[in-house]
């Protein structure tokens, strides 16, 4: 059978076009993201699998697939508000996808004092939910009281502490100009701004986006995504759609 060269030129036409689209919606719409880590626990849960807007901060090369050095700064530009939940490129390679709490923004003043958080050198309110919760840190299942806290705008959100509080006193951390803050929801489990060495103060330029919702999540810890008859447990069909707050 002969077939048409016209037959070749038309399929590889709408590869190029579906990948034109696909990458235009990654790069100015949403992006999917796999939720690798425990350090957001019980906000995210590894195996949450969530979109991001790309268009809630505006744009920047990181906006973009592979970061292309193409134009520095970013553009459409909106400010980030406290609490938000925000994947973002870390500081020490521009490469790697984190995504953390949105704590303290430029001239903010962070301190942990006695394992309280401090924000301005005001005590950020925690209402104990829980005082005997089970998460995980990694592979290791850890004892954790449960908070709600209520950040200087009114933003509400849930973080959980070691009953001990591993993390009980730091340096004041003073945000610089064009940088943020962040923190893991699981406070004694995560790496976040708090080391400086390893992320920091993310310059605005590394923020990607916005956390939305969370569209599947599995927990593959359980079984084996090929172990069809264990889908009951490991598929979390309560967390389908579920807004992130």
């Amino acid at each position: 059978m002969k077939l048409d060269k016209n037959f070749f030129i038309d399929n590889l036409k709408t590869i190029l076009y579906a990948g034109i689209i696909a990458i235009t919606i990654r790069s100015l719409l949403i992006q999917p993201f796999y939720i690798p880590s425990s350090s957001m626990e019980p906000t995210l849960l590894v195996g949450d699998r969530l979109f991001v807007s790309k268009y809630s901060y505006g744009y920047s090369k990181h906006s973009l697939p592979f970061s292309p050095p193409i134009f520095n700064g970013r553009f459409l530009s909106t400010k980030p508000k406290t609490g938000d939940v925000v994947v973002f490129k870390t500081p020490s390679d521009n490469r790697t996808d984190y995504i953390k709490r949105l704590i303290g923004v430029p001239g903010d003043r962070i301190q942990f004092i006695d394992g309280n958080l401090y924000i301005n050198n005001n005590e950020i309110f925690k209402d104990n939910i829980s005082k005997s919760d089970i998460i995980y840190c990694g592979k290791e299942i850890i004892d954790v009281k449960t908070f709600t806290e209520n950040l200087p705008n009114g933003k509400k959100h849930t973080s959980v502490y070691l009953k001990n509080y591993s993390y009980k006193n730091s340096d004041l951390f003073v945000v610089p100009e064009k940088h943020y803050f962040f923190l893991g929801d699981n406070r004694d489990c995560s790496k976040d701004s708090r080391y400086l060495s390893s992320v920091g103060y993310v310059h605005e330029d590394n923020l990607v986006g916005k956390a939305q919702f969370i569209f599947f999540s599995s927990d593959f810890r359980i079984a084996s995504i090929f172990s069809f008859w264990k889908w009951n447990e490991t598929i979390r069909l309560n967390r389908f759609f579920k807004k992130i707050k």
